[in-house]
C-alpha cells in the first residue's frame, strides 16, 4: 500500500523537506503516464492505436446506414489482409495466432477511438463469433471451422439472445432435438419470442452463426448448448431453407452494424456440428459430458465467453477518456464572462466547471487502472497460465462489477461532456453525441448492468457465507463472531466512532482533511462500505433459505436494490485498490504527487456521493463529512494547472479525437478577439459603455 506525498515540504520527514518541491512547482510527466497506460502489452496496444488513428478506420459521419454497413465490412477485410495478426491475438498459433487473449482485448478496445460500429462488428466476428467455436468446440471443430471465420470467408453471427430472454441465457426457447435416426440436429423457434434478436451481422452479412438452443436428446432436456449453423447460402446470401428473419432497422447508435434477427423452423444440423467440449451426443442420442451437474455445465460454457464483458470495460473507459480530453482542450481555451479584468474567464477556472470535469478525469483513470487489472486476471485464466475454477469465478465477478460500472460512467462522464462544451458539444462534428449514441447499448449488451450486479453481490453474499461458516464452526468461533459484530454495531448505533473522529480533529479541519487524505482511511471507509452492506444484505436473505418458495422470492425482491447498491460499492472499492497499486509504479516524484491527488479525488467523490450512508451508519463524523467536500475542492484546484496534461496522459492524439475544438481552432478564435479588442483599446477607438459613462458622471 502506498501512501500519500500530498503534504507541503513543512510537514514532511527531514529526509525529504529539501527535496520536496512546493505544489505549485511539480509538473506531470505526460510521457510516462502514457506509458503507464500502454500496460502489459505496450507494443500491441501501440499498434493498435495507430490503427484507430489511421483515418481508413475512421467512422464517416455522413454515410447513410446502408453505406456504413458496408464500409465496416470493408474495413474489417483489410483489418485481415495479409493475414495481419493485430485481430487474432488470441487465436491458437497452430491457426496463425499469437495465443494472447489478453493483449487481444487491450487492442480491441482502442478500436473505439476509430468507430464504435467497427469495433463491435469485429467483436461480434472474432470476439462471439469466432471465440464460441475456439472456446466450445472442439479441436477438430476448430481446425474445420475457425479458419474461414477468421479471414471473414464466413461472416457470422452470435445467436443466444432471444426477443423473450436477454439476460437470462438458460430460459431461452430455441430448441435442437437429436433425430438418431438422420443424426442430425433439428433446429427451432417455437414462438415468436424465441427468435434470435439484436444479432450483429444477421441482417445482411452472415452465412452462418453460432445458435444457442435446448439440447434435447431421448426425450431429456440437456440444457442450453451451441451449434453451429449455416444460415445464407454465400453466393446469393439468400437464407437456407428453413431459415429467416429480418432487419431489426434503424437503432439510436452503432449504426455501421447489421443488426437482424433470425428464426428457424425444422433446420437440420449434423450431429458433428454441436460444438462438444462440454457436452456431446453419441449416434445413439446418448448424451455425455465432462461436467457432471448442469448448472455447473452451463455456468462454464458461459464464462468461456466472459471476454465480451472484459472488453466493453476497457473500450467505455477509453470512450469516456476521448470525451474528457475533448471537453477538457476546449474548456482551456473557451472563455466567457468578464472576470475581474477586462478579459472573460478561462472555463477552467470556474469551480463548477472543475467540478463536472476532473472528478470524472479521476474515475477514468481509475477505472482504466481496473481494467489492467482485469485483463491480467483474464490471461492467467485463457492463456492456461492459472486457470482454475476459483480464478474463473474471480473474473466472471470482477467482470461483471466493472463492466457495469464503466458503461454506466461512460454515459454519464459523455454527456457531462456534451453539455460542458455548450452548443459545440452538441454538434456532430465535434463527436461527443456520437459517442454517446453509439455506447448507449453497451449498458444493456453482454449482460444487463442491474442483472450484472445482481450477479456481483450474490457472489460477496455466498463468500461471506462461506466465511461466516468457517468462523462459527466451534463454539468458541461463534462466540468471536457473536461478540465482534455486536462491538461493531454498538459503536455505530451510538455514534461512538464518530465521538473519536470529533475528539481527534478537534474542530481543526486541517486534521480532518489530514486523515481523509490518508491511503489507510480512505481504503477503510471504502471497504468497511462494502462489507457492512453485504453483511446486511446476507443476513437480510437468511431467512429465504429454509422460506417457501413464493415468500423467498418475496425476501429476495425486498432486498434486490441492496444487493445493486453493494456491488456498486465493491466495484468503487475495486478501482480505488487498482489505482492505489498504479501509483507504486510511478518513478518521477512529481508526477506521482499529482497522480495520487487524482487518486485521492476519485476516493473521496466516491464517499462524497454516499455522504449519506457514513453519516447515517456513524463512520463519519460531521466535522469530517463537512471537511470532504472543502478538500475535494482544494484538490481540484491543485490539478487546475495540469488538466490539459492529465488528458494528454490519455495517450490520445488529434488523429484519435477527431473534434474541431479540441484542434486548437478555439484558442484561434480567442487569441483573434483579445487582440481586436486590445487594438481598440490602444487606439482609443473602443465605444464606451454605457454603464460606465453614467458611472463617471455622477
Amino acid at each position: 500500500m502506498t501512501t500519500t506525498s500530498d503534504q507541503s515540504p513543512a510537514t514532511l520527514p527531514d529526509r525529504d523537506r529539501t527535496s520536496a518541491p512546493r505544489d505549485e512547482d511539480v509538473r506531470l510527466d505526460v510521457e510516462a503516464v502514457s506509458e503507464l497506460l500502454l500496460g502489459r502489452w505496450p507494443e500491441w496496444r501501440r499498434q493498435a492505436r495507430e490503427r484507430a488513428g489511421d483515418p481508413q478506420f475512421h467512422k464517416d459521419e455522413s454515410l447513410t446506414p446502408a453505406e456504413h454497413r458496408e464500409r465496416v465490412l470493408a474495413q474489417m477485410r483489410v483489418m485481415v489482409e495479409g493475414g495481419n495478426k493485430l485481430s487474432w491475438l488470441a487465436f491458437p498459433e497452430r491457426m496463425g495466432g499469437l495465443d494472447q487473449p489478453g493483449a487481444n482485448l487491450a487492442c480491441f478496445s482502442e478500436l473505439v477511438a476509430a468507430d464504435p460500429s467497427l469495433q463491435i462488428k469485429s467483436g461480434v466476428q472474432w470476439g462471439l463469433f469466432s471465440a464460441a467455436i475456439l472456446h466450445l468446440g472442439t479441436p477438430e471443430q476448430q481446425d474445420r471451422l475457425l479458419p474461414d471465420a477468421m479471414d471473414l470467408t464466413v461472416p457470422g453471427a452470435f445467436a443466444m439472445t432471444e426477443t423473450g430472454h436477454g439476460s437470462d441465457v438458460a430460459a431461452i426457447g430455441t430448441t435442437a432435438t437429436y433425430d438418431p435416426e438422420t443424426q442430425e440436429f433439428v433446429i427451432d423457434t417455437p414462438f415468436r419470442g424465441a427468435w434470435k434478436d439484436y444479432l450483429g451481422n444477421a441482417a445482411l452479412h452472415a452465412t452462418a452463426a453460432t445458435v444457442f438452443a435446448q439440447l434435447i436428446t431421448n426425450g431429456v432436456n440437456h440444457g442450453v448448448h451451441c451449434f453451429y449453423v449455416p444460415i445464407r447460402d454465400p453466393k446469393t446470401q439468400e437464407f437456407l431453407p428453413g431459415v429467416g428473419g429480418e432487419d431489426d432497422g434503424l437503432k439510436g447508435g452503432l449504426r455501421g452494424i447489421d443488426n437482424g434477427r433470425l428464426h428457424f423452423s425444422g433446420v437440420r444440423v449434423p450431429r458433428e456440428d454441436l460444438l462438444a467440449r462440454y457436452g456431446s451426443v453419441a449416434p445413439d442420442g446418448t448424451y455425455s459430458s465432462p461436467i457432471e451437474s448442469p448448472g455447473r455445465r452451463f455456468f462454464t460454457m458461459l464464462g468461456s465467453l466472459v471476454q465480451g464483458r472484459v472488453s466493453l470495460d476497457g473500450s467505455a473507459v477509453n470512450a469516456a477518456k476521448i470525451g474528457l480530453a475533448i471537453a477538457v482542450k476546449y474548456a482551456a481555451e473557451r472563455r466567457q464572462f468578464a472576470g475581474a479584468g477586462a478579459e472573460e474567464t478561462v472555463l477552467l477556472d470556474y469551480a463548477t466547471h472543475r467540478r463536472r470535469l476532473f472528478p470524472a478525469i479521476a474515475e477514468a483513470y481509475a477505472g482504466h487502472f481496473a481494467n489492467e487489472r482485469l485483463l491480467d486476471l483474464f490471461d492467467d485464466v485463457f492463456s492456461g497460465e492459472h486457470d482454475t475454477p476459483e480464478r474463473r469465478e474471480d473474473l466472471e465477478t470482477t467482470a461483471a462489477a466493472l463492466k457495469s460500472t464503466s458503461t454506466r460512467f461512460a454515459l454519464d462522464t459523455l454527456q457531462e461532456c456534451r453539455e460542458a462544451c455548450g452548443g459545440a458539444g452538441f454538434l456532430t462534428e465535434n463527436r461527443i453525441t456520437s459517442l454517446h449514441a453509439d455506447l448507449d447499448v453497451y449498458a444493456t449488451f453482454e449482460g444487463d448492468n442491474t442483472v450484472l450486479q445482481q450477479l456481483v453481490a450474490r457472489r460477496l453474499v455466498a463468500d461471506y457465507g462461506r466465511e461466516v461458516k468457517g468462523a462459527t464452526k466451534t463454539p468458541a468461533g461463534m462466540a468471536r463472531f457473536v461478540v465482534e459484530r455486536a462491538t461493531g454495531a454498538a459503536l455505530d448505533r451510538t455514534g461512538l466512532r464518530r465521538v473519536s473522529q470529533a475528539i481527534a480533529d478537534v474542530g481543526d479541519p486541517r486534521r480532518a482533511a489530514g486523515h481523509l487524505r490518508d491511503p489507510e482511511t480512505q481504503r477503510e471507509l471504502l471497504a468497511d462500505r462494502v462489507a457492512t452492506m453485504v453483511e446486511d444484505v446476507a443476513m437480510a436473505l437468511r431467512p429465504a433459505q429454509k422460506a417457501e418458495p413464493a415468500k423467498a422470492a418475496r425476501i429476495v425482491d425486498e432486498n434486490q436494490v441492496a444487493l445493486v447498491e453493494a456491488a456498486k460499492a465493491h466495484a468503487d472499492l475495486l478501482r480505488w485498490e487498482a489505482f492505489t497499486t498504479a501509483l507504486t509504479e510511478i518513478k518521477d516524484p512529481g508526477t506521482r504527487r499529482i497522480m495520487t491527488w487524482v487518486r485521492d479525488v476519485f476516493g473521496l467523490t466516491v464517499i462524497e456521493r454516499n455522504m449519506a450512508w457514513y453519516l447515517l451508519n456513524g463512520r463519519l463524523s460531521d466535522q469530517r463529512a463537512r471537511t470532504v467536500t472543502a478538500y475535494v475542492d482544494r484538490l481540484l484546484r491543485r490539478l487546475r494547472p495540469h488538466a490539459v496534461d492529465l488528458v494528454d496522459g490519455f495517450g490520445y492524439g488529434q488523429e484519435h479525437l477527431r473534434a474541431k475544438i479540441s484542434s486548437g481552432a478555439e484558442a484561434e478564435r480567442q487569441s483573434e478577439a483579445r487582440a481586436y479588442y486590445a487594438a481598440q483599446r490602444a487606439s482609443g477607438a473602443a465605444p464606451v459603455s454605457e454603464k460606465a459613462l453614467r458611472k463617471s458622471s455622477r
